[in-house]
């Protein structure tokens, strides 16, 4: 039979047990509540820009004259005379005297031929009368009709011709004698100049090279399928050229003159030709113009078809022909656009998206046409709540009473 010692003893250390799990259960801490995460997936945007747009094609070339002549001895001759603008470089006018050839040769050729004209007048004036005499005698001797020898018409013939000659002769001689002046065949620049003064010059020797300066043209290659926005083909066009002078950026004002209506077989490119008046601005009253040289590489943006409404967007956000949107209620929609040119890295849409529109320009990992998204300007930094503040103060005295220990 058990003893009350046995009886009470295991009732004291149950007791003793639960009071120690009753503390322990006390001092333990509830579960901390984690903050909520939004996994919304984060964008970036970009407001679409809708406006009337000129299409506008891309070339290149080089600026040359419209008009060029190489200057070509056309009588023989020593060189005595050069003007002073007849070096390369050098502005001349219409008709100016750019260089003469010895005349004296040319001038005694002249007056022999003259010579002769008068000569072949004379025997021509004798010979008619001579003819008059024949006529009056014949009719004194008979009255049947003179053959045309007794008239001396054969010799009449002969003498006339003789003065054709003779005119020929002359006119010869003073076309020869002009030939001596070599002058300008049009308002020009000197390209080159291949004689001196006392140089001895053939028939057919080149004595220089002169260039137009009422208008320069340029070359400019397109792609065939480049043609489709430009009206007519480009014809009368206007063309902004881009080069550089003295250092600086310029832009001028062109024309399309013509196409040249051809393929090149080399670069399978279409050529349009784009005119410029006055390139050394040589008639402007004013000083401001800057000349366009002969001679220089400029970049050229032809004008072509108008777009009422139409906006440029990056071409790699489109996709299968459509582009991300983030809509009023910040949702993914995915909107079918319509391409109407590649131009470089960005296409050119002239329907399917609206002024305004805001286009998503960053990656998506999963989209899905009506999801969620958000704005990188719509996060909101945490503020801090006051049991923050309280361990931050707490934390801060910490450290102070610390710092004073170790003093």
């Amino acid at each position: 039979m058990a003893t009350k010692k046995q009886i009470i003893i295991p009732i004291l250390v149950l007791a003793a047990g639960i009071a120690a799990m009753a503390g322990f259960a006390s001092l333990k801490k509830p579960p901390e509540e984690k903050e909520k995460v939004d996994n919304t997936p984060i964008v970036a945007v970009e407001s679409i820009v809708v406006a009337p747009m000129t299409m506008e094609v891309p070339s290149h070339g080089i600026v040359t004259p419209k008009y060029e002549t190489k200057l070509v001895a056309q009588v023989t001759g020593e060189i005595v005379e050069l003007s002073p603008a007849f070096v390369r470089g050098g502005f001349v006018k219409k008709d100016q005297l750019l260089a003469r050839i010895d005349p004296s040769d040319y001038h005694a050729a002249l007056i022999d031929a003259q010579a002769t004209m008068a000569t072949a007048r004379a025997a021509l004036e004798t010979e008619v009368a001579q003819g008059k005499v024949a006529e009056r005698e014949w009719k004194q001797i008979t009255d049947s009709s003179p053959t045309e020898l007794s008239l001396r018409k054969p010799q009449l013939a002969q003498e006339l011709a003789r003065v054709k000659a003779a005119q020929a002769s002359v006119l010869r001689a003073e076309r020869n004698l002009e030939r001596t002046e070599i002058r300008a065949p049009f308002d020009a620049m000197i390209d080159n100049r291949a004689i001196g003064l006392g140089s001895f010059v053939s028939m057919g020797t080149q004595l220089g090279k002169v260039s137009g300066t009422a208008t320069a043209e340029i070359r400019l290659p397109v792609a065939d399928n480049q043609l489709q926005f430009l009206t007519n083909e480009g014809a009368n066009a206007t063309v902004n050229l881009v080069g550089v002078y003295a250092g600086q950026s310029t832009e001028w004002q062109a024309k399309i003159a013509r196409g040249e209506g051809v393929i090149d077989d080399t670069s399978r490119m279409s050529y349009l030709v784009a005119e410029v008046k006055d390139p050394y601005q040589l008639k402007s009253k004013t000083s401001a113009g800057v000349p366009l040289r002969f001679g220089s590489y400029v970049n050229a943006l032809i004008q072509g078809n108008q777009v009422s409404q139409a906006s440029s967007i990056p071409r790699y956000l489109v996709v299968n022909g459509k582009v991300a949107l983030l809509d009023s209620d910040s949702k993914l929609h995915y909107a079918a656009i319509d391409i109407i040119r590649e131009e470089g890295r960005n296409v050119i849409v002239a329907s399917g998206l609206a002024n305004g529109d805001q286009l998503i320009v960053s990656a998506l990992d999963y989209p899905v046409d009506g999801m969620k998204l958000a704005l990188a300007s719509d996060e909101v930094t945490p503020t801090a709540t006051p049991d923050d503040i309280d361990s931050e103060q707490a934390g801060e005295s910490q450290v102070a009473n610390n710092n004073k220990a170790g003093e």
